[in-house]
């Protein structure tokens, strides 16, 4: 593997790739994903990358997956990928989600919020929460 050097609080250091996974995955994480400034092999790297984000940055790794995170959802044997329920019975994920203190579990963005506050309050507004509709109101 190739040798990485970042600046770092102790200046900087160089470091063969695979140890910079350890040292600092969500920086890495970053360079390959937002900033784009660094292009890794999905098998060697990238995958044993997201598993040592998960556990080095758990809010980092939530907000980052969004709905591609999987849950255990009624109705299902398995595990599924969030964003599933959410787009193919709103009401079910927005009573799991919300009502069944589930928010630590799925990240949603402010938009994704507004669309499922907006698809529940088509189809069952009176299931909401009074800060959801607020919510709805003021965005």
């Amino acid at each position: 593997m190739d040798e990485l050097t970042l600046q770092t609080d102790e200046g900087p250091k160089t470091l063969k790739l695979g140890a910079w996974l350890n040292y600092d995955p969500v920086r890495i994480h970053k360079m390959i994903v937002k900033d784009k400034t660094l292009q890794v092999d999905q098998i060697e790297i990238y995958a044993p990358l997201m598993s040592k984000l998960r556990r080095a940055d758990q809010e980092y790794y939530r907000r980052f997956m969004g709905l591609n995170v999987t849950i255990d959802f009624p109705g299902f044997d398995s595990d599924i990928l969030a964003k599933i329920p959410f787009e193919n019975d709103p009401v079910g994920f927005y009573k799991w989600w919300r009502k069944g203190k589930r928010e630590s579990k799925v990240y949603l963005s402010k938009v994704n919020q507004y669309k499922l506050f907006q698809k529940v309050a088509l189809m069952d507004p009176k299931i909401m929460l009074k800060k959801d509709l607020d919510f709805l109101n003021n965005f």
